[in-house]
């Protein structure tokens, strides 16, 4: 078989047919086979996994920066609520007319509606 698919033995490690030319020496082809497998599993890996989830973290962490009293936001427990005010690790949420409860700031896990400096809602 001289076509397309006669050296695919070869490329998935395998080496040469028995009956083949080139019988010996295959040990060399095999070795550089494996490896450049293993490069391509890393970089698939690195471009399905780590690299989202690097993004997701960079994310997620602007997000917590930019937090400013108004912003309406949920936690991770789903309580609902605004911003009543910021400090360094904590947040103070105001969740009904007289109730504020104080959170740390990683437990938000999402901002709903932003509100600029004019008070003005913005999405």
């Amino acid at each position: 078989m001289t076509g397309v698919f006669s050296n695919l033995p070869l490329l998935m490690g395998m080496g040469q047919p028995a009956g083949g030319a080139g019988a010996s020496g295959g040990g060399g082809t095999q070795l550089v086979t494996m490896l450049v497998t293993f490069g391509l599993i890393i970089v698939v890996f690195y471009f399905l996994v780590i690299r989202p989830q690097n993004k997701k973290k960079k994310d997620a962490q602007k997000m917590l920066e930019n937090l400013k009293k108004g912003d309406r936001v949920v936690t991770i427990g789903g309580m609902h609520g605004f911003v009543e005010s910021v400090k360094e690790d904590a947040v103070i949420l105001k969740v009904d007319d007289n109730v504020k409860i104080r959170f740390s700031k990683s437990a938000v896990s999402q901002v709903l509606e932003r509100r600029d400096d004019s008070g003005d809602s913005k999405e």
